[in-house]
């Protein structure tokens, strides 16, 4: 497969310098991995609080990137001279109790336990009485693949009980119904009041529940008016519970579990019904993506944009102590984007179409700057050209490759695989699907508008390394750091890999900027440009 890849991209190469005027290499740049690690320093310190939208924590990191970019010779990226664009939130700090009538007793799950969650519902009191618990599989409707896990149940007023992940529609990659997003649309639409997601780690990403349940008691942004689109309560409940509650309520869950992957799955009433009390306090705030701008120099393409996009927020301070410092997670992704900014400001001379750097707030809380930005963006949505995402940086080792979720979607995918040959390199799909990268960045947000995306992940294959060296630095990470207080600056780290990650994330959105037809998706892909 290695000899494959690289032919292709040698073919690129060649094809590319073949061709009279045809697209020239990138600037030679070098990402200084120094000034990577200074910024992660300080966007993680305990300084920053965790980073938290709508705290102190994003005051000082608002004013530090906003400078920085001011600093670098960037443009505010707001029309109306600013490097700020305001996000309307809703903070909802929730608790929640939750009782079962099952097999003539009750089973009353303790938070962070045995639940993690709460409600989005901008209500001070919200209570679901005698909710009935139904079992409707994966909880999905696609149509294109012939399946309805529903089948006209009614389910309105209940409360629906899912498996997260999906049945195999795709050997090679999950898709848009694997989100709970979609789940959620599928369950308001037909009238249920809430919703158990069962966690199950493979069909979680490989994100251990102990993130979910960290979360407990912490405040919860929500987009306005768009909280008001929301389920009563959703919560995410380890599976060993689960299996509890259908054994009490007479059911076989290994039996519902495995009906569930067949297309003649049918909704199970468990013979079960929940009592959620939710006592929330609210706070109304404005948060904030910063947004800065290299303006194009042609005249007739300066109105295209290739946006960057980075989160800065994290989780802020923990509910039992200590601070969600968020290093990898992501300031690192925040610091590539600064200086992959300065960079393209001190070019000789500008790309003939605009670049602009957005880092985004509350992707943590479902990817809301995001979303934001693209209900109003600045530039036209019909006239960008990409969307390319950077999160969590490559800390641990060069790498032969970098992957990219959706590879083969559409046609950036020439100016991934010609960047890469230009260094050595290979691009790759998503070798780790499971993970359900492609839905749990900001980039999907633009996809779902029609924006073709690449979020560039750390590659899988490490140059000079044991074969289990992604296990044992990736993995790990996210096993045991992933959205937890030890997500922090390591001294063990190879910025090296950082630097690289950096410069081929520059180099391919300076290919794009250069001109040329809008990139367009591919047949067959999930998104396409309306």
């Amino acid at each position: 497969m290695k000899r494959v890849v690289a032919a292709i991209c040698a073919a690129l190469l060649v094809a590319c310098s073949a061709v009279p005027g045809g697209p020239a290499p990138a600037p030679a740049v070098r990402i200084d991995p120094a000034a990577l690690l200074a910024h992660i320093e300080t966007l993680a310190s305990g300084r920053f609080g965790g980073r938290r939208p709508g705290t102190e924590g994003e005051e000082l990191t608002v004013a530090y990137l906003a400078d920085t970019f001011r600093r670098y010779g960037l443009a505010p990226g707001n029309p109306d001279g600013t490097y700020v664009q305001e996000v309307p939130i809703t903070g909802i700090r929730s608790t929640v109790t939750a009782s079962i009538a099952v097999g003539g007793g009750r089973i009353d799950w303790e938070p962070r336990r045995d639940f993690a969650g709460g409600s989005a519902q901008p209500r001070e009191h919200v209570a679901v009485g005698a909710s009935e618990l139904v079992f409707v599989g994966h909880g999905i409707v696609a149509p294109e693949y012939g399946w309805d896990d529903y089948k006209q149940a009614d389910v309105r007023g209940k409360t629906v009980v899912y498996l997260l992940g999906e049945p195999a529609f795709r050997p090679d990659r999950r898709t848009y119904y694997t989100t709970r997003d979609h789940r959620r649309r599928m369950a308001l639409e037909r009238g249920a009041v809430a919703s158990i997601a069962v966690h199950e780690l493979q069909r979680a990403g490989g994100v251990p529940f102990s993130a979910f349940a960290s979360q407990v008691g912490t405040e919860r942004p929500v987009l306005m008016p768009a909280a008001q689109q929301e389920l009563q309560v959703e919560l995410v409940v380890p599976v060993e519970r689960v299996r509890e509650l259908f054994a009490r309520a007479g059911h076989d869950f290994e039996a519902l579990h495995a009906a569930a992957q067949r297309r003649d799955f049918a909704p199970v009433r468990l013979g079960a019904a929940v009592d959620f009390d939710v006592r929330s306090t609210l706070r109304t705030f404005t948060s904030r993506n910063v947004v800065a701008r290299v303006e194009g120099r042609d005249p007739r393409l300066k109105g295209d944009v290739v946006i960057y996009t980075a989160h800065w927020d994290h989780l802020g301070a923990a509910a039992a102590g200590g601070i969600y410092h968020g290093a990898l997670d992501n300031a690192s992704g925040t610091a590539a984007i600064l200086e992959i900014a300065r960079v393209f400001a001190a070019l000789p001379q500008a790309p003939p179409r605009t670049v602009l750097f957005i880092a985004t707030t509350a992707e943590e809380s479902g990817l809301l700057g995001a979303k934001h930005y693209v209900a109003h963006p600045f530039f036209p949505l019909a006239r960008t050209v990409a969307a390319l995402n950077l999160d969590i940086l490559n800390v641990w080792g060069r790498t032969e490759d970098f992957q990219v979720p959706g590879l083969g979607d559409s046609e950036i995918d020439d100016a991934l695989h010609l960047a890469a040959a230009l260094r050595g390199l290979r691009v790759v799909a998503d070798r780790t699907p499971e993970a359900l990268s492609y839905y749990r960045v900001d980039a999907f947000e633009f996809a779902r508008a029609g924006v073709p995306v690449a979020h560039i992940r750390t590659g899988y294959d490490f140059i000079g390394k044991p074969a289990d060296h992604r296990q044992q630095t990736v993995g790990a990470y996210v096993a045991k750091d992933y959205h937890q207080v030890s997500d922090t600056v390591r001294a063990d780290w190879d910025m090296v890999g950082a630097a690289e990650h950096a410069e081929f994330g520059f180099a391919v959105g300076w290919r794009l900027a250069q001109g040329g037809p809008l990139p367009q998706w591919r047949p067959g892909a999930e998104f396409r440009r309306r």
